[in-house]
Order: structure tokens, then C-alpha cells, then sequence
């Protein structure tokens, strides 16, 4: 399916992005000692862990840092690095000290969102190869400038969309473009995750070893709280996109790819919270709605906390609608389709099984995902990744212009290729933020 994706980000690529040609050969010797691959992880408190994982199960590849502004949580991933791989890991809080390191070839990005898009901006400026976590970027301006960053210093950047390395959703994805549910007008992305009520802790002391400055690191400081460190950020607009900018870019991302569509042109949202009187600034329940007008297609966004129900089997997918049938999207590596008005259930597919097609498939996930982010890397090679620097400006774009619908409370048009609202400055503020001094994203990268 490679030629599919590669169809849909020459789709959606603003004119004029220049892309420097890759080398077609690497020198052997390129990555130190029998070619192995010194890697970081950034950011190891939660999706950090996974990247530990699978950067150490790819064949010579080595995790020699890691880095955090929690001096704490370096200390307990150094500790079980050592009792699960018996190996010694370096520590550092700054990542500019990362960067820095000669000794490094790739960097793994799981920090909060709002560190997501200078991190990879800095990394490329340092000539590193990047794995980004999803969302690539917290605003829409900055998610352009790292896609400029990785083409002007010829950097290999895979953004953490692991479904684009599952076979099935590749399979998936074939048969809508073989006409397989006919033509496909609509997408509907679902992230119906169970997010309790997170309390409000007020304002407290900065904890012995966390450097609350780094963790702040493009944000305006605030005074410390614990309803941000270290996971509730998701939920204030400073620090997280809610969860239609943390969970649910699995699935913006696949809503785009499956319907072949970049960013929309009329986009509006709705919801709030409902259920919890806690310090969550962004909604509990999120509709959204994204018009492409110009091709005749839509999709449909719903976000939803607690109980609910499951939709065509899935609390957490996507569900293609064609005018033969439907295709529904479980998670990341499962499809189930239904044909005409009876639903009649037609091909399926599961990563590492048996399918209504009679394929068998490998596995995909993370481990795959990065499998596919390291062969790109040795052959110095952009076009081979699944998951290119373009799919997490353009994934979280779609986000971030539902969340800014929200926040505005009305119909927004927006233009594409200029990635601007139409005549709508009040709209406009929100495509990027007010860095803070010696952590800005720059104009020019």
C-alpha cells in the first residue's frame, strides 16, 4: 500500500516545500561499531516505556540515553532497563544535551504534546533521525515547521501512527481503493476511552527532582500543580490537545488516509463537559464535523468519556462508509466489512491471522512500526517510512481545527494551501501560541 500513502501525502503537501534528495548510498560505518544505532529516548514516564521496548528489539540498535525533567522517573527506568536487559543506560534531564551528544544517531520523542514539534525541529537542526509520538505538533503553524525542518536538513522523521504499519489496515485500506465498499464518501473516527473524574489538587511545592522548567519548556510557566504532572496535561489547552489530540490521532489519521483527503475547508464542533466538575479545561465530549465540499466527502469525529456504546463493534476505530457497504476499523490492526442493505459480512482481516481473504499476515504495532522507522534510518531512505513527517502535521491538524471550532463555537472556513482560516483573525490565534523565551519554534527553521 505504499503507493496509496505516498498518492495521499503528494496530495496534501502545501506547494513549494522543497524535499532535499536522500543519498542512495550510506557509508557502512555511518552508525558506529558493526553498524550499530545509538538511540534516546525523550520523555519515559508513560509512552516512553513502549519506545524503550522497541527500539531494544530491533537487531542492533541500542538505547544508550534516556531523558527526562524527572530526575525520579530516570532513576526507576534505569533501574529496570538494567534488570531486564542487563545493561547500563545514561541519564539526563535536558535534551539539549542530547542533542548535543555526537554519540547519538536517532531520538524516540514521548514527551508532552506541547514539546513535541521543537523537539524534532532540534533534533533535525542536529543532524538526528526522529521517532515522534502522536500528535506530531500542538498547533497547526508549528506542525508546519517541523515538516520544513525535516526537509531542509534531510532528516528521516516516522510519526507514531503504528496502524500504518499493520498489514491488515494496509489490506484495509486496498480494498477501498479497489472499490470494495464502492465509493467512499464518509469517515467516522471514534476514541470512547473510560477518563474519570481527575479531582482538583490546587496548587502545591515543585517535587525534589523534577525541573518544572524544562517540563514547561514552550509554555508560559505556571505555578505547579499536580493536575498536570505527570499525565492530567492532556487536558488543559497549554500542555494537551484533549482526547481528540491524544488518543484519537490514530484514527484523524486513518479518517485522511482512507478517504485520500488533506485538511478540510469547513470544519465545526461541538460539546463539553458534562460528568466531572474536576480541572479539565478541554471537552469530556467532543463532536466533530470536517467538510471537503470540493470532493464530496466528510468525516465525522465523536469523542466521548464513560459509558456509551460500541459502534459496529468498535469503541475505539473507524468506520468507512461506501455506497456498497461499510468497512469498520477495531483498534489498530483488525477490519470487518458488511455489504449492502442486509450488511451481509464480507472480508476481514486481523494482523497475525487467518482472514475472510485467506492472507496471512505478519505483525505490525509498535515493534513494527519502529522496525519500519530503523530500516528508513540505514538506507537513509524517507520514502520507505509509513508514517512520514507529513502525516503527523497533517493527522493533528485535523485535530487541532476541531478543537478550534470548539473553542470558537462556530462554522470555520479554512484555506489549505495557505493554512489559514478564511477572513477570520480571531480563528487564526489559535494556529500557534506565545513561546516562551529561549523555546521558540522559529519562523525559519
Amino acid at each position: 500500500m505504499k503507493s496509496s500513502r505516498r498518492s495521499f501525502i503528494k496530495k496534501t503537501a502545501v506547494a513549494g516545500t522543497g524535499v532535499i534528495a536522500a543519498p542512495t548510498i550510506v557509508s557502512a560505518n555511518v552508525f558506529g561499531a558493526n553498524d550499530r544505532i545509538n538511540a534516546a529516548v525523550l520523555g519515559v514516564n508513560g509512552r516512553g516505556k513502549s519506545h524503550i521496548k522497541s527500539l531494544m528489539a530491533q537487531d542492533n540498535v541500542r538505547v544508550a540515553t534516556l531523558c527526562d525533567p524527572d530526575m525520579n522517573i530516570l532513576k526507576e527506568r534505569q533501574k529496570s532497563f538494567k534488570e531486564t536487559y542487563d545493561k547500563k543506560v545514561s541519564l539526563e534531564q535536558d535534551l539539549r544535551r542530547v542533542f548535543d551528544d555526537k554519540d547519538i544517531d536517532v531520538v524516540s520523542i514521548a514527551s508532552p504534546n506541547h514539546w513535541h514539534a521543537l523537539s524534532v525541529i532540534w533534533a533535525c537542526q542536529a543532524g538526528k533521525d526522529v521517532y515522534v509520538e502522536k500528535p506530531g505538533s500542538h498547533n497547526i503553524w508549528e506542525g508546519r515547521k517541523m515538516v520544513e525542518a525535516a526537509n531542509k536538513y534531510d532528516r528521516i522523521v516516522q510519526h507514531g501512527v503504528q496502524l500504518r504499519s499493520s498489514p491488515a489496515i494496509n489490506e484495509a485500506i486496498g480494498l477501498m481503493r479497489d472499490g470494495y465498499i464502492g465509493r467512499v464518501y464518509m469517515s467516522r473516527g471514534l476514541v470512547f476511552r473510560w477518563r474519570p473524574d481527575i479531582g482538583d489538587k490546587g496548587l502545591s511545592q515543585v517535587p525534589e527532582g523534577l525541573d518544572y522548567d524544562l517540563w514547561t519548556g514552550p509554555a508560559q510557566k505556571e505555578p505547579f500543580t499536580q493536575n498536570l504532572v505527570h499525565y492530567n496535561w492532556h487536558w488543559h489547552w497549554d500542555y494537551g490537545n484533549g482526547d481528540v489530540g491524544n488518543q484519537g490521532i490514530h484514527e484523524t489519521d486513518l479518517c485522511m488516509w482512507g478517504l485520500d483527503v488533506g485538511l478540510p475547508t469547513q470544519i465545526t464542533a461541538m460539546g463539553g463537559k458534562f460528568l466531572w466538575n474536576d480541572s479539565k479545561e478541554t471537552p469530556e465530549v467532543l463532536t466533530s464535523v470536517y467538510n471537503y465540499p470540493e470532493e464530496n466527502k466528510i468525516i465525522q469525529f465523536e469523542v466521548r468519556p464513560w459509558c456509551t456504546n460500541a459502534e459496529g463493534g468498535a469503541t475505539v476505530g473507524n468506520i468507512f462508509y461506501g455506497d456498497k457497504g461499510i468497512l469498520v476499523v477495531d483498534g489498530y490492526d483488525k477490519y470487518t466489512t458488511y455489504l449492502g442493505k442486509d450488511r451481509t459480512p464480507g472480508k476481514s482481516g486481523e494482523d497475525g491471522g487467518e482472514s475472510g481473504t485467506g492472507m496471512d499476515r505478519g505483525n505490525g504495532g509498535t515493534d513494527g512500526h519502529f522496525a519500519n522507522f530503523i530500516e528508513a534510518v540505514r538506507k537513509h531512505d524517507k520514502s520507505i517510512l509509513n508514517g512520514p513527517v507529513e502525516t503527523a502535521h497533517l493527522s493533528s491538524g485535523l485535530a487541532h481545527l476541531g478543537n478550534i471550532a470548539y473553542r470558537t463555537g462556530r462554522v470555520l472556513n479554512f484555506d489549505p494551501k495557505t493554512e489559514r482560516f478564511v477572513n477570520d483573525a480571531e480563528a487564526d490565534k489559535y494556529l500557534t501560541r506565545d513561546y516562551r523565551e529561549g523555546f521558540e519554534v522559529p519562523e525559519n527553521v
